[in-house]
């Protein structure tokens, strides 16, 4: 019963790891592509919507 239970917390723990790499990944891309919008507004000049 122990080794159930911590074979599931493991398996839960990488879970954690690798879902938390693949959202900061996720977030690092979302970054950077806000940051080359803002860039080719400001390259483009500023336009009111």
């Amino acid at each position: 019963m122990l080794w159930t239970i911590a074979v599931i917390l493991l398996i839960l723990w990488l879970l954690g790891l690798v879902s938390s790499y693949t959202m900061g990944g996720f977030i690092h891309v979302l970054l950077v592509i806000a940051v080359i919008v803002v860039l080719l507004n400001i390259i483009r000049g500023r336009r009111v919507l």
